[in-house]
């Protein structure tokens, strides 16, 4: 469930929608039944989208968002004198990059780790490496100097299993449990109209029949529940209640990771056009069509701004939140992960502010919606 509990901390839901596989590896191989692994829930064993990896693949995003509206492709690369030139950004820029007017500082660099830390603050914004300490991207997602440390405005956390597509005698059912629709806030209380296969824990007494989800055939028995989808809808994406199936959590994990996806593949000899002899390995990876869930929250420090200098020039919630959302769009083609270029990464995402939330969602082009 989301609580905001202040004016100054903005707290928003991530619903995604896996349209390849998803592969974020722990590094290295292991010895098992893939050499590549993916990262796991320390306590569930359940994988998932790590926060940081969230948040690194978005800064880099909204990076290359502000770079779009350069006047002159020649600020994409030197920041020098751009303080003291006028128009750098298109007029068609939406008001969270040309309205920020530290922006200017913005390079490719600030995307990614810093490669020039050991600079002050204040010469940060006239060099052409390293995060340039000013920008929204810097501002926004933190950065550190040699003199000052920022540790920025928005807050990702792990995008988590939500719904999980496994392959049945009735055609793909997705698989989750009672606490996470709970906790993505879609099941408002245990009775309601809809009818979902509800997998029973040990018993077969009362069953109403059997499914196969992957290898495990299991018991269960039809219950109305009150869920409600209508959060879930990513994109042209729409799933129904009567493709659902609610399991114990004890059987979660092992249902997930029986049934995730495990590709076997091998160097190619670039001499000889074959495969190289011993370059042969497997990967596992989320398959597509699983649905994530998470949380993003928005630190508004800007109402502090005028405190001290280092406080004069901030971001608003509603400009990091249209960063965001104007950025998005690139998880649908270039991903998130490893092997992206291997058929693996792209992802759909769906930003919505949690209930009793006042902000709202908004296009911000151009001349619509003063974020100031």
């Amino acid at each position: 469930m989301c609580e905001n509990k202040n004016d100054i901390i903005k707290e928003f839901r991530i619903y995604s929608l896996a349209t390849d596989p998803i592969y974020i590896g722990t590094g290295g191989y292991t010895i098992g039944r893939v050499d590549n692994t993916i990262v796991r829930e320390p306590t569930t064993k359940l994988p998932k989208i790590p926060g940081s990896s969230l948040a690194g693949t978005w800064r880099y995003y909204v990076t290359l968002e502000i770079h779009k509206y350069f006047t002159n492709s020649d600020y994409r690369i030197k920041r020098e004198n751009r303080k003291d030139k006028k128009d750098i950004f298109v007029n068609k820029a939406p008001k969270w990059v040309n309205n920020f007017v530290d922006n200017k500082y913005v390079g490719i660099k600030c995307a990614g780790k810093d490669d020039d830390s050991n600079i002050n603050f204040d010469e940060a914004g006239d060099r052409g490496t390293g995060h340039c300490g000013h920008c929204i991207v810097c501002k926004g997602f933190g950065f550190s100097k040699k003199d000052k440390s920022w540790q920025g405005m928005i807050y990702f956390g792990d995008l988590n299993i939500l719904l999980f597509p496994v392959f049945t005698r009735e055609g793909t059912k997705w698989v989750t449990t009672e606490k996470s629709l709970i906790e993505a806030d879609l099941l408002k209380n245990k009775k309601g109209d809809n009818e979902v296969y509800v997998v029973k824990e040990e018993t077969e007494e009362g069953a109403d029949d059997f499914l196969n989800l992957g290898w495990l055939y299991l018991s269960y028995k039809k219950e109305k529940k009150c869920i409600s989808l209508d959060k879930v809808k990513i994109d042209g994406f729409r799933l129904e209640v009567k493709d659902i199936v609610i399991v114990p959590e004890k059987l979660f994990s092992h249902i997930v990771n029986s049934n995730l996806e495990v590709r076997t593949s091998v160097s190619i000899d670039p001499i000889t056009g074959a495969a190289k002899e011993g370059a042969l390995f497997t990967s596992e990876s989320i398959p597509r069509g699983t649905v994530l869930y998470g949380k993003i929250r928005i630190f508004d420090k800007s109402v502090f701004a005028g405190i001290s200098s280092e406080l004069s020039s901030l971001p608003s919630e509603k400009y990091l939140e249209s960063a965001l959302r104007d950025s998005k769009h690139f998880f649908e083609t270039l991903g998130i992960g490893g092997m992206t270029t291997r058929g693996f990464g792209r992802i759909k995402l769906e930003l919505t502010p949690c209930e009793g939330d006042d902000s709202t969602q908004f296009e911000d082009k151009g001349e619509k919606n003063d974020a100031e």
